[in-house]
């Protein structure tokens, strides 16, 4: 928000902008004497004045007589008054106000003047609107006043800037010193208070910041501060960081009180002693040049505000407990709004962390990498997602989506389609069926639930990909040799749209290739259409891709960095979520793969085959316990099996070994019992494997184990 200037920010003469010590509250100079009301020549008591108009022309020249008003003066007269402000009393004369002090007469003129507009009676008090009775040196009342309020302005401005805990605090410091003080000390509860629930343990508060007069010109005040010999002590020497306040005490009776209050007194000078500790090596100078506010939120004191000055620095005066009550204030409640504001962000930033994988699981065959920024940092939450989901076979599935919005109820969405994504992905269903089911839910959330979704199951093994998109930007492949292109995919309906078919296409996925899955919002903005962004970022891709030479593709996690770096200075408008995988597939020789019939001979054959392929590989150390983990889980296969069980053998940086049947049900690991004669299978392969497990598919299950090759 930019700062308009206002005509009460206009420099006075009774300030001194330009003081050594920059206070703007105590003006060198007095201002000069009003003059004298004018007195009628019929020595009648003069009435006052009308006010002026409200479309008075400023020109004197223009000014028109009005009605019921006395006739111009032909030549200026040097003793005329300026008009004084209405509701601002007119004063006597000196000298007639020196006699009626006297002698207890004066003229009838006086008289009157002093019936209708004198508000202070006693001689002896010094004159508000002349200065007369003020000691040499000091500023006018209602000149402090205005400096006051100024000042006041200019800090609760300040404050009000920040937008977290320390941007708050720090505003109070840099607003107050040197202005109104010489030195200042925060403290804050420990913990603080969020919203409106009841902190349950004692009030303890924790020095959080201090600042003094500084050293070196302050841009936001304006004037750079004289170098003094004597400074405040360091305030580093506080020793008393952590203090809890004891009920009943004078330090809490004080906070209690919630009003600023001068030091000099004897409770809040104990206060002040219990706050500081009673080994603080902070001297504090005598009178009233300390003051301590309690800092009051909504509902509770969060804390406490001490202002010091300097002993060669005038004092605070009375009214300068109004100015720490308001920065107190301001600055209590800005915290409370902050505290708020953290938890909200708080809340935001682990609902989508929960809402995206943590970390990206790590698959045969390939390699991925994942960037997600949000619209802004005020909206960190959106409707943008991604996903990669190991499947049966080695293979994995790749998601990526965007649900309408970008707010609370966008993520909870999101959160939904993405869990449902995942169940439908584990029961290994074709691409275009999860769309389907996905739509299905959707609908169910709600007739306004929309969202574009592009599902893809990539099979290192055939090295071939199968895409299926519902309304989504169409993912783009960089070949090895450094040429990429945009995937010809059909583009399908959004979900959410109901009745729609969608359709899958499978493609060619060449080791060494990189597919990049993306949202809109690294496309389209309020700058360009999505089909200029899309051929732009193709053009990004192949620049990036040519730079490694054909032979060397570029890293995965710089070719993500690279693809972000399109986006310009406030050129995005929408969230982010961005996915590259990179092919490197599994060769055709380090597969070995064979069919059994469900027959008595089929474990010991599946041994044979297996010893084969270990002694081919160079991989014969592992032949024992291959063998006896191959003959558990086939024995198991046939016993329940109808049709043929597959047996597959991969050699990676792991040996996988998986057998699938058309027998749904899983199988699970139990604790056999010394007579039975079976059930022992199972717990074999968990003692014996580096990982294990089970899968579901739309025609039976996959078991699978993994050793280590070493």
């Amino acid at each position: 928000m930019t700062e308009q200037p206002t005509s009460f920010e206009r420099a006075q003469t009774g300030a001194e902008p330009t003081d050594a010590r920059g206070s703007l509250l105590d003006a060198p100079e007095p201002a000069q004497a009003l003059p004298l009301q004018p007195r009628p020549a019929d020595d009648t008591p003069c009435a006052p004045a009308a006010p002026p108009a409200q479309n008075e022309p400023s020109s004197a020249d223009d000014r028109a007589p009005a009605e019921h008003t006395q006739p111009a003066v032909a030549e200026p007269d040097p003793h005329r008054p300026r008009p004084v402000p209405e509701g601002i009393p007119a004063q006597p004369d000196a000298a007639s106000r020196q006699a009626a002090a006297g002698d207890g007469t004066g003229t009838d003129d006086d008289k009157a003047t002093d019936d209708k507009g004198r508000t202070e009676h006693d001689g002896a008090r010094p004159e508000r609107r002349t200065g007369r009775g003020l000691p040499a040196g000091r500023a006018l009342p209602m000149r402090r006043q205005g400096d006051r309020l100024r000042f006041v302005g200019a800090a609760t401005r300040r404050i009000a800037r920040g937008m977290d805990l320390d941007e708050i605090v720090l505003g109070l410091c840099r607003a107050t010193v040197p202005t109104f003080s010489d030195a200042i000390l925060v403290y804050l509860r420990e913990p603080l208070p969020v919203g409106d629930e009841r902190p349950v343990g004692p009030l303890v508060l924790r020095l959080r910041r201090t600042d003094r007069i500084p050293a070196e010109r302050d841009p936001e005040v304006g004037f750079t501060p004289a170098p003094t010999p004597e400074q405040p002590a360091e305030l580093s020497q506080v020793t008393n960081e952590l203090c809890e306040v004891e009920p009943g005490s004078a330090l809490g009776e004080v906070l209690r009180g919630v009003r600023p209050v001068f030091t000099d007194a004897p409770q809040a000078h104990a206060a002040l002693s219990e706050l500081l500790g009673p080994d603080s090596g902070l001297s504090l100078p005598d009178g009233q040049r300390t003051i301590l506010a309690p800092l009051r939120g909504r509902r509770r004191v969060i804390g406490a505000a001490l202002f010091l000055r300097l002993p060669e620095r005038p004092a605070f005066e009375p009214d300068d407990l109004l100015v720490a009550a308001q920065l107190a204030t301001h600055s209590a409640l800005g915290i409370d709004k902050a505290v708020l504001y953290g938890r909200e962000a708080y809340i935001a930033d682990e609902l989508q962390r929960t809402m995206l994988p943590e970390t990206l699981p790590r698959c045969t065959g390939v390699r991925l990498a994942s960037r997600y920024l949000p619209a802004a940092e005020t909206a960190r939450v959106g409707g943008d997602w991604y996903d990669a989901i190991p499947l049966p076979g080695s293979r994995i599935a790749l998601v990526v989506g965007d649900v309408m919005g970008h707010s609370m109820t966008s993520a909870a969405i999101m959160g939904q389609l993405r869990t449902t994504a995942q169940t439908l992905a584990g029961l290994d269903l074709p691409p275009q069926e999860v769309l389907h089911h996905l739509d299905e839910q959707a609908q169910r959330l709600g007739t306004d639930r929309m969202a574009t979704c592009l599902y893809a199951v990539y099979d290192p093994v055939s090295h071939r990909i199968t895409v299926a998109n519902a309304g989504h930007p169409p993912p783009l492949l960089l070949h090895a040799g450094g040429r990429a292109e945009v995937l010809q995919v059909p583009p399908g309906a959004p979900i959410g749209v109901g009745g729609v078919d969608f359709e899958a296409v499978e493609l060619d996925a060449p080791a060494g290739a990189t597919l990049l899955l993306y949202t809109d919002g690294l496309v389209e903005s309020r700058l360009r259409d999505v089909w200029t962004g899309i051929e732009q970022l193709r053009e990004k891709l192949q620049a990036t891709g040519r730079l490694t030479g054909p032979d060397h593709p570029p890293p995965l996690e710089a070719l993500c960095d690279d693809v972000l770096d399109t986006l310009g200075p406030g050129d995005r408008d929408d969230d982010i979520a961005l996915l590259a995988a990179r092919f490197d597939g599994i060769a055709p020789s380090d597969v070995a793969y064979w069919v059994l019939e469900p027959e008595d001979s089929a474990p010991g054959r599946a041994r044979r085959l297996a010893r084969r392929a270990l002694d081919r590989w160079g991989l014969e150390d592992l032949s024992d316990s291959v063998e006896l983990l191959v003959s558990e889980v086939v024995t198991n296969a046939v016993r329940y099996a109808s049709r043929p069980v597959t047996l597959r053998l991969l050699r990676t940086e792991v040996l996988r070994c998986e057998v699938g049947d058309d027998v749904p049900q899983l199988p699970r690991l139990r604790q056999a019992r010394a007579t039975d004669e079976g059930g022992r299978g199972l717990y074999l392969v968990n003692r014996l494997a580096r990982r294990w497990g089970a899968t579901r598919l739309s025609t039976g299950k996959v078991v699978w184990f993994e050793l280590n090759r070493t």
